[in-house]
């Protein structure tokens, strides 16, 4: 059978192919995406799900002039393959490969860059808004999932699109609802009569003749009551109509052509618009059809049976976590497990089982979480809310205000804390330290290891006030696991090797590699001292002091950005104690972007492995020899 996805160059190849050729072009596009992820990982049961979906939107926009911004953007990858990138679509997620998201670098027809969800309306409305100032004509249609419209955000803007009454289209990808076929053909009928030009011009015209009697008004009021009580019975989506949108659908979303006549007819209304599609995530693989969550975000996997790859090993970051706080949980029943719609991302699902009431799950509202969260610690009881680092970003005043003001004792547990990988920019976490030290109350540690990390929590959840912790994306260090677990003490590191040259100060999962490379340092002839510092706020100001002024060459080593991070924090206690002739060296993430790729290929280039750590001190090597002659001439004399 003849390729029809090879010919596949831009979107415009789409116009020419019959209904028949493109159910065909479906079924090559499922195909292409399964044998993909299944060697890169990524995003597959989503994209499996809206394959028809944007076969449509295709068929119907112009993606080079109308604007399509997908929501979160994990679902693009079918977009992508039809957009003139099908060539690279191998290296998908991979380091110098294109993205798992929209990234309007890689092409004209990624509109807006997205990554984190509930933002496509706001953004859309504002294009949308421009156009209609700039006086252009093009069409801007945002495509969310239901999961998406648990965001607050999305609400906000869908009231402000309502009021406004400009042209847009939203695309709401329902993959949670089965389709009623009577609903849906009513609901079809509906739809065709509201955006019939005789239906409007018929309203216009009874409501001029009823104003022609006495009390025509009132006659009016009455009729248009009855009718909001006849559509409330009979039409889906009222909320959508209240907020001033003109509701279409639901429709089939895997029914190309009755996909492209809602589309068609949605682009032809006045004024905002929303297409209800109810779709199916992972649909034509019946491994991601069975398990949509489990397939959702994957690994490598074997296409055959949908065995994920394992890489076996140490356990995960997120799997200590989560068995750590079901043994606090057992112990304290006033811990609570908050996540917002990442129970299985955060390790929360052992928690959901085992305290089902103690569980809560706010869906993407990270506002509300640690609001909430608050809320519940003002009650008396420990909230940890389990939230991804670039994730909690969205919750910045909420944390600030609602929880460290009040000086609450709620726990952030902050998976994924510096770089993540294949999913890149939008969600590598090394901003937190930056965005978390400067407010007061708040503590925030990072753990050496996954044992130290089970500590941590045990300190956390006991502490009065709020606490950080903040870890890694993946695998432990192996290291075996206490029996008991221990209150750490607040503000205290620990020296982990000693020496006379320099002085290595790592927080997290720096540590490792720092006391790697002392030990490859040794061999050299420079002896490292090696500072585990666990705590970003407050420091450990007497264990720094001491070792930095007995020392004079320290190098911190963090997973996080430079500026604001935990280097700077080093620097500034330096400063603020009057210790001038410390020299100090930061090795972090410098102030740009981090691209997506393979976690121990971005951790190479900017230097976080033990080689990196060694380079930077051979740099210093000048200035460290010359501390060592002058420390063996003030031994002699």
């Amino acid at each position: 059978m003849t390729s029809l996805l090879k010919n596949i160059y831009s979107p415009q190849d789409l116009q020419n192919l019959s209904l028949k050729q493109l159910e065909s072009l479906a079924g090559e596009i499922r195909e292409r995406i399964i044998n993909t992820v299944a060697v890169t990982g990524g995003h597959l049961a989503p994209n499996l799900g809206v394959v028809e979906l944007t076969l449509a939107l295709h068929r119907v926009f112009n993606s080079a002039v109308d604007r399509i911004i997908w929501d979160v953007g994990h679902q693009s990858y079918v977009h992508k393959l039809l957009t003139g990138r099908q060539a690279r679509f191998a290296t998908l997620r991979q380091y110098g490969g294109i993205s798992g998201f929209p990234k309007p670098e890689e092409s004209i027809h990624d509109a807006f860059a997205t990554g984190h969800s509930s933002t496509s309306i706001s953004a859309a409305l504002g294009m949308a808004l421009a156009r209609d100032l700039n006086g252009e004509q093009y069409s801007v249609v945002a495509v969310i999932g239901d999961g998406s419209m648990t965001g607050g955000m999305a609400f906000e803007a869908m009231n402000h699109a309502g009021h406004l009454k400009t042209n847009i289209i939203v695309v709401l990808n329902d993959n949670e609802m089965s389709i009623a076929p009577n609903v849906g053909a009513l609901s079809g009928y509906l739809s065709r009569l509201r955006t019939d030009p005789k239906y409007s011009k018929g309203k216009d015209e009874i409501a001029e003749l009823l104003q022609k009697f006495p009390h025509g008004n009132k006659l009016l009021k009455v009729v248009d009551r009855l009718k909001d009580s006849l559509k409330y019975l009979v039409v889906p989506g009222m909320l959508f109509e209240e907020l001033g949108f003109t509701y279409l659908g639901p429709v089939d979303g895997h029914d190309i052509k009755a996909m492209i006549t809602m589309l068609q007819q949605a682009r032809a209304v006045s004024g905002p618009v929303m297409v209800h599609v109810l779709t199916r995530k992972g649909k034509g693989y019946q491994p991601a059809e069975e398990n949509p969550d489990r397939f959702h975000g994957v690994g490598p996997f074997d296409v055959s049976t949908g065995a994920v790859k394992k890489s076996g090993g140490a356990p995960s970051y997120t799997e200590v976590f989560g068995k750590t706080l079901v043994k606090l949980a057992k112990e304290d029943n006033k811990i609570i497990g908050i996540t917002a719609a990442m129970p299985s991302g955060t390790g929360l699902n052992a928690f959901a089982r085992e305290f089902p009431k103690r569980y809560f799950d706010v869906g993407i509202a990270e506002q509300h979480a640690v609001t909430m969260a608050a809320g519940m610690a003002m009650a008396g009881y420990r909230p940890v809310a389990a939230i991804y680092s670039t994730f909690l970003q969205r919750a910045y005043d909420q944390v600030l205000h609602d929880v460290c003001l009040q000086n609450l004792p709620v726990t952030f547990a902050l998976d994924r804390g510096g770089l993540v990988g294949d999913d890149g920019p939008t969600h590598h976490g090394v901003f937190d330290i930056a965005y978390l030290r400067h407010i007061p109350n708040i503590v925030i540690m990072s753990p050496k290891d996954e044992n130290e990390l089970q500590h941590m929590l045990k300190t956390a959840v006991n502490h009065s006030g709020p606490v950080a912790v903040r870890y890694p994306r993946g695998q432990g260090v192996g290291v075996p696991m206490d029996e008991e677990m221990q209150r750490l003490p607040i503000g205290k590191g620990e020296v982990l090797r000693e020496g006379n040259d320099i002085l290595l100060i790592a927080i997290g999962n720096m540590v490792s590699e720092a006391m790697k490379a002392a030990e490859k340092l040794s061999v050299q002839g420079i002896e490292a001292a090696v500072i585990n510092a666990r705590y970003v706020k407050p420091l450990d100001e007497e264990l720094i002091l001491d070792y930095a002024g007995r020392i004079k060459n320290v190098i911190t080593i963090e997973e996080h950005v430079l500026m604001g991070g935990f280097g700077s924090a080093v620097v500034e206690l330096l400063e603020a104690t009057g210790q001038t002739d410390i020299k100090v060296k930061r090795i972090g993430l410098p102030d740009e972007f981090v691209e997506h790729g393979k976690q121990d290929i971005l951790r190479a280039n900017y230097g976080l492995t033990a080689e990196g750590i060694i380079e930077t001190v051979l740099a210093w090597g000048k200035d460290v020899k010359k501390v060592r002659k002058l420390k063996a001439i003030r031994a002699r004399g």
